[in-house]
């Protein structure tokens, strides 16, 4: 059986670190000079990494960085008109897109074709600046987050259609009152289910095929990542507290007046520091593993029935101190994304269907290979 890896990277300039997911042992291949932002790592079907970069403030362009399997080192370096913060990229590899943070305009969205490079739709997708962006199953669908507490689901074949006149988004969802830190999306196309979490210290529940909120989860702290469990009964919600929340999807509507009604269980996100945010959750649906990773730069490996710790490490050159000091806010720190792959001879990689986690923020999602 082909090892199954994991794929971080920080907004620390320390590369990109792979490990090995059941063993722990840093694996030799390591992606050199990405400092990448929240949200911001992204595999492109089976061919590349792509990354946007946190850079010099001062330059009013952005960075997206693309490395091959076979190479460490950068493959093609593409800069954007203003700096990319999330980025996702669709089953295939054959679309990227991009959420900008700094235009005049804020709230661009950008849609590239990877295989020529060229800018396919730009859009004010929001108010302010855009924080998440993720497909849905069937890459019909593009769900966008924002600092103006929107979320926003848009079809790719109307943003494709240069005839299109009408609203391009098919939902507006407004509820949330604060930025959107995560969102994740069910299996089931357009009959999936959206979870968004945000500052407003809410998770929020949306169905795809009604457009409507089905439930509102109120936590103890902000959630900065979330994840839904492969039978999509509850999903883990990782807190700015350092505990990652187990939470009922679909539980029932009740008469208690209890705020934390829909959470059934926690745990400790187990970095060195208890308190220390959950930035990245991710579920590794072969070994039913959460991993989760943390504002120090640690990811852990879970067994959520037993609640049990597996086993942990670190991305490499990221120490504790390090993020203390240097990345104290949960956006500026993170490792940027986990996955799942089959190792080939060569270092060379390939990728089946995706499976979509919250982001590891550090960053995540995951993938599962065929």
């Amino acid at each position: 059986m082909e090892p199954e890896m994991v794929i971080a990277s920080s907004s620390v300039d320390a590369g990109i670190g792979c490990w090995d997911l059941k063993t722990g042992a840093k694996q030799s291949l390591h992606y050199k000079s990405c400092a990448s932002t929240r949200h911001g790592l992204s595999a492109v079907g089976s061919r590349f990494l792509a990354s946007s970069q946190l850079r010099d403030p001062k330059l009013a362009s952005g960075f997206i960085y693309y490395w091959s399997w076979s190479k460490p080192g950068v493959e093609v370096k593409s800069f954007v008109e203003e700096p990319i913060k999330p980025i996702a990229a669709n089953r295939e590899g054959t679309y990227l897109v991009g959420g900008g943070i700094s235009g005049k305009i804020p709230g661009n969205i950008y849609l590239w074709e990877v295989a020529t490079g060229r800018l396919l739709k730009k859009w004010r997708g929001h108010l302010r600046q855009v924080t998440c962006l993720v497909f849905n199953d069937d890459d019909s669908l593009l769900v966008s987050g924002s600092e103006d507490g929107s979320v926003k689901v848009w079809a790719l074949l109307k943003m494709l259609d240069d005839q299109q006149t009408d609203d391009p988004y098919l939902y507006s969802f407004a509820e949330h009152t604060l930025p959107i830190t995560d969102l994740v999306i069910g299996y089931g196309g357009w009959n999936a289910v959206i979870v968004s979490a945000s500052e407003d210290r809410t998770c929020k529940v949306w169905s795809l095929s009604k457009g409507e909120l089905l439930r509102s989860v109120v936590f103890p702290c902000i959630i900065n990542a979330i994840v839904l469990d492969p039978g999509e009964t509850v999903f883990y919600a990782g807190g700015k507290d350092g505990k990652i929340y187990l939470t009922a999807l679909s539980a029932s509507s009740s008469s208690s007046k209890s705020p934390w009604l829909h959470i059934i269980g926690s745990l400790s996100s187990g970095s060195k520091n208890l308190n220390e945010a959950v930035t990245s959750l991710a579920y590794s649906t072969s070994k039913n593993w959460l991993l989760a990773g943390s504002e120090d730069g640690s990811i852990r490996i879970w067994d959520p029935k037993n609640m049990s710790l597996i086993r942990g490490f670190n991305h490499e050159k990221v120490f504790c101190s390090l993020f203390e000091l240097l990345f104290s806010l949960i956006e500026n720190c993170h490792v940027a994304v986990v996955l799942t792959f089959k190792l080939w001879s060569e270092h060379r990689f390939s990728f089946g269907a995706p499976i979509f986690f919250s982001d590891l923020h550090l960053n995540c999602f995951l993938r599962q290979v065929q």
